[in-house]
């Protein structure tokens, strides 16, 4: 049997509805902003609950974009989890800014208990990072923040759909950014992001921004670059979000049925904690494994697409050589990165599959 990772194939196997709206935009030739753009940009503002969204280009740029809202420049420091994707660093050094990372929680969280001892004069920015589809503790940041009169963006790329207690993330900081990849849990077809704010006067910056600083097509207000999302782009993601709760629906009973299925294997497999009051998107399954690389290998041989997020913490990669960093520097990442899988359960993996990966799992570990 057969479990795959990639589900886009099954996603959009049937896009007559959206390749219907896709003739009407053509039709109208609104291929640059315009009416479909702005009619979904407020509709994810009112589905997170925030006042404005400015569609982007994907989530790096998103990320840029909050950034450059809230004046971070050179000389500035940003802190943020040593184990998340490397578009969360990259969009700090894009604004010249410095990454100060923190070790995570046994959740794949960024530990909140550890950041205040990063915090330095150069300090700006909390970027805490929803990893997973998971959330760390929104809470401790804000105080956190609050205390040392710092800002907060998050990184909730893979957190749409998600809530804690109720509230979505990417609604804690003044400006917070999301991605539309397309193995996020809300995805397009090829790419695409969102920052949104409450702010009006950031908002109309943001705007400008990525607009290339224009007031209008004869004028522009300060240089800015081409961030914008494609009006094809946001008719998919319209489309989406309409299906999303049914699909966060789907993947929380997979990550509950192999929850449970995998509770006895310990000490072999560790799962996190789902505290109480906390929806996942479940963007990721992750567990740590014993004999981590064995299993893999016995996973995928058995047809079950298992993945590594990711074998590498950003601290040990080679782009972090020059920041001071060592083996060591954040053991909780660093032991998770040397026994971390990620199982499928998305959508379109069904009851079966589901059993047959925790057959093959306690199979492994009890013979």
């Amino acid at each position: 049997m057969r479990v795959p990772y990639n589900y886009l194939p099954m996603q959009f196997e049937d896009s007559d509805a959206i390749f219907a709206d896709w003739k009407k935009l053509i039709a109208s030739t609104e291929f640059t902003l315009g009416p479909v753009m702005e009619a979904f940009e407020e509709k994810f503002a009112n589905y997170v609950g925030m006042k404005h969204c400015i569609a982007t280009n994907n989530g790096t740029d998103a990320l840029i974009l909050a950034f450059k809202s809230i004046g971070l420049k050179p000389g500035d420091e940003a802190i943020t989890v040593c184990n998340t994707f490397y578009a969360t660093v990259g969009a700090i050094v894009a604004c010249g800014a410095t990454p100060v990372f923190v070790d995570c929680d046994e959740r794949f969280q960024i530990d909140a208990s550890k950041i205040e001892v990063a915090i330095t004069p150069n300090t700006k920015v909390i970027v805490p990072v929803h990893w997973g589809g998971a959330s760390p503790d929104m809470d401790a940041i804000v105080a956190i923040a609050a205390k040392h009169n710092l800002e907060i963006v998050e990184d909730a790329c893979m957190g749409i759909g998600a809530s804690i207690n109720g509230r979505s993330p990417g609604t804690y900081g003044r400006v917070n950014a999301y991605s539309m990849h397309p193995l996020k849990s809300l995805n397009v077809m090829g790419d695409g992001g969102m920052v949104v704010t409450n702010n009006d006067s950031l908002a109309a910056w943001m705007c400008k921004y990525r607009n290339h600083g224009m007031i209008d097509r004869n004028h522009i207000e300060f240089w800015g670059i081409n961030m914008r999302l494609q009006p094809l782009q946001a008719v998919v993601a319209s489309h989406g979000l309409d299906e999303l709760p049914s699909v966060i629906q789907k993947r929380k009973h997979n990550a509950d049925r192999l929850d449970k299925g995998l509770q006895n294997i310990k000490p072999y497999v560790t799962l996190p904690a789902r505290p109480s009051g906390y929806l996942e998107t479940y963007a990721l399954y992750m567990g740590l494994f014993e004999k981590r690389d064995e299993i893999l290998r016995y996973l995928v041989d058995n047809e079950i697409e298992a993945k590594i997020h990711y074998p590498l913490p950003l601290h040990l990669q080679q782009a972090a050589d020059s920041m001071g960093y060592a083996k060591g520097s954040f053991p909780v990442a660093e032991e998770q990165a040397d026994k971390l899988i990620t199982l499928p359960i998305h959508q379109f993996v069904d009851d079966e599959q589901v059993d047959f990966m925790i057959e093959k799992i306690n199979f492994f570990y009890n013979t």
